[in-house]
């Protein structure tokens, strides 16, 4: 069941899909005011609190302080309490069982038993919440599921990606060159790796200004686009949200004559901000009108032949403004360094960082919000953009979907995204950002999951190997088993960091096998991401979702349920030989090695199991079984036809 809570005067987001009538009074814990927000929830010693999706910390999130509020995040360390997304979807289990949409673009603020350890308080101070409290039908597993489901019907069937997007993509910041991308592709082409995609960064780009192509790296697009697709090889270029200013181009000029970039508070001055290509304008993905100018623009690539686009930096990400480098100057003029103490000392050498995704700077700049974000002749209400920065991300991925139907209607295009908010899983899926070559961020992306899912985010996954620092062969290694099952499977890493691509490594084969039981699997995840998609189900689930009267099962959170075949238990730890697996229900152990799998029963309990560096191990549950097809270098060259089933 389902009741919604009106506080404040709520921005309408798109969320949800569903009309649900205004209730008047909340009762569930204790309304403290109803404007600013701010309540509690009194929480008993077994209560656990799961979601936020995109979000440090376990899946448990009790005991810490998150706040929803998209940022450019790169440091993802347990001292965070933000990362990309902004997903208000919280779902307590225990004394009481519901769950909690807090249905708002504006920061917002959850103490989850952090400074008080048995109190739950959420707060906001900017526009109102329409809030959806959430209680099961059934009792069926503690009504865990069913809550989730409820939720999901609630904002909309999840994105489908096309078939290909299961496959494996490869990606760098540094392809500088059409050669640089065809000499990647030839080295998986002779190990016989399979390959799906190339991802392009900004390189690719002329100046770093959107929807144009460097003519002297990448002199024809098109012609490189056929030639890989003749081989199952796709390319998927970034879109960053900062147009360029810069007088002669078109997308630059275009914005201005047609008034779609967010304005300072005269409203009439385009706001500026620092990004790759410099100083910027922003696209006022708020108003329809802008939007759909700026989605149209992706025909630029797929008239290249492009199937897919990976949108970025659209938090949005800020490396300055006139604003804060006048503020930085200003204060270095005035500063006495001819005797810096401890506290001076300090002030001065972090000034440079301050102009970074400066707080104040998002309080320059105005959006044009319509009372229905989907009519372009909706009435207009001014808002800063803080007051609605989770949206801003969501609609530029919007923008993109939207401009898909008008410039390639009926084809299935991938989209996928940094920044986002509930809603934005209609339109697309989203990678995890700007992970570390970290074993703790492998397992960090692991409890990430299933918060996600809970969320809409079904096509997720994370940058394989980690994005910053050097990686080493292992965690590529061991990231790479833990990608084989996620619908976005993408090793990326940055400019500068150590080559990271499969064929780098000695003993390449044993990257080859790994991604053998992607490409046999492929299939199977395709169907059941589709199922799961329609049925606005988890794909991925904490064992306590199927276990919920199961103690060992509720405070287990590196291992996964898959759908409801699979069970994954990676391993995240380095010079580990295997870990120990807690198996709620006996199970068949798939070793997945040299490219074939071998299969051992096992009895309920917790086991130590051996995990080779050179293989994968994943469980069947009792009386399930799942297919697998012959491994093939591209989805292109899957045969479906002919399948081994495992069970």
């Amino acid at each position: 069941m389902i009741t919604k809570y009106t506080f404040g005067q709520p921005v309408n987001t798109g969320a949800t899909v569903k009309q649900i009538p205004v209730q008047d009074e909340f009762h569930t814990g204790k309304l403290l005011s109803k404007w600013p927000f701010n309540w509690e929830y009194t929480l008993a010693p077994q209560d656990k609190v799961f979601g936020l999706g995109e979000n440090m910390r376990g899946i448990n999130k009790r005991g810490f302080k998150y706040s929803s509020w998209c940022s450019d995040e790169p440091h993802h360390d347990e001292s965070k309490s933000s990362l990309y997304g902004a997903h208000n979807f919280i779902l307590i289990f225990g004394k009481e069982t519901f769950g909690l949409f807090f249905d708002t673009p504006s920061r917002i603020d959850f103490d989850i038993g952090f400074t008080k350890s048995d109190i739950l308080s959420v707060s906001t101070q900017d526009t109102g919440i329409n809030l959806y409290l959430i209680t099961p039908d059934t009792q069926e597993k503690a009504g865990l599921l069913n809550i989730v489901q409820q939720f999901r019907e609630l904002i909309g069937q999840s994105y489908i990606p096309p078939f290909w997007a299961f496959g494996f993509q490869q990606s760098r910041w540094g392809y500088k060159t059409e050669q640089d991308i065809l000499d990647v592709v030839q080295k998986y082409k002779e190990l016989n790796i399979p390959l799906d995609a190339i991802c392009m960064d900004i390189d690719y780009m002329e100046e770093y200004e959107d929807f144009t192509i460097d003519k002297s790296k990448f002199p024809d697009l098109k012609a490189l686009s056929q030639k890989l697709k003749k081989d199952g090889i796709r390319l998927i270029p970034i879109i960053d949200a900062g147009v360029k200013v810069k007088e002669g181009y078109s997308v630059y000029e275009e914005g201005i004559k047609n008034d779609f970039f967010c304005k300072k508070a005269d409203g009439k001055t385009p706001y500026t901000a620092g990004v790759w290509p410099g100083r910027s304008h922003f696209t006022d993905f708020f108003n329809p009108k802008a939007r759909i100018w700026f989605g149209k623009k992706y025909k630029v690539l797929t008239d290249c032949g492009i199937e897919g686009f990976w949108n970025d930096m659209n938090e949005p990400a800020m490396f300055y403004s006139d604003e804060s480098l006048k503020y930085v100057s200003e204060k270095l003029k005035n500063t006495d360094i001819s005797n810096l103490d401890i506290n001076s000392f300090f002030e001065f050498s972090g000034l440079g960082e301050t102009t970074k995704n400066n707080p104040n700077d998002y309080k320059l700049f105005y959006h044009n919000v319509p009372e229905n974000p989907d009519d372009p002749e909706s009435p207009l209400k001014l808002y800063r953009h803080d007051q609605v920065h989770n949206m801003y991300g969501a609609l530029m991925t919007k923008a993109a979907a939207e401009g898909m139907k008008q410039i390639a209607p009926g084809k299935e295009i991938l989209l996928y995204s940094r920044a986002s908010t509930i809603g934005a899983h209609r339109y697309g899926g989203i990678w995890t950002g700007d992970v570390n070559s970290w074993w703790s961020h492998l397992e960090q992306q692991i409890k990430m999951l299933p918060s996600l899912n809970m969320c809409g985010f079904l096509y997720v996954g994370s940058d394989i190997g980690g994005f910053s620092y050097d990686t080493s062969r292992d965690l590529v290694l061991r990231w790479t088993a833990l990608g084989i099952f996620t619908p976005l499977m993408r090793n990326h890493s940055a400019n500068g960091t150590r080559l990271q691509e499969c064929f780098r490594f000695e003993h390449p084969e044993d990257f080859k096998s790994l991604l053998d039981l992607r490409y046999s699997l492929i299939p199977y995840l395709y169907d059941e991401f589709v199922k799961c998609a329609k049925e606005n189900k988890m794909m991925f689930k904490p064992l306590c979702f199927e276990y919920p009267e199961d103690k060992i099962a509720a405070e287990t959170e590196d291992q996964l349920f898959l759908s409801d075949q699979l069970m994954i238990a990676p391993v995240y730890k380095q010079n580990a030989s295997g870990r120990y697996v807690y198996l709620p229900e006996p199970m068949t152990k798939v070793l997945w090695q040299n490219s074939k799998p071998s299969l051992q029963k096992m009895e309920k309990g917790i086991h130590y199991v051996d995990v080779p560096l050179d293989s994968v191990v994943f469980f069947i549950r009792n009386n399930q079984s799942v297919p697998l097809c012959k491994p093939a270098v591209s989805t292109e060259f899957i045969d479906r036809s002919k399948v081994n089933i495992l069970s």
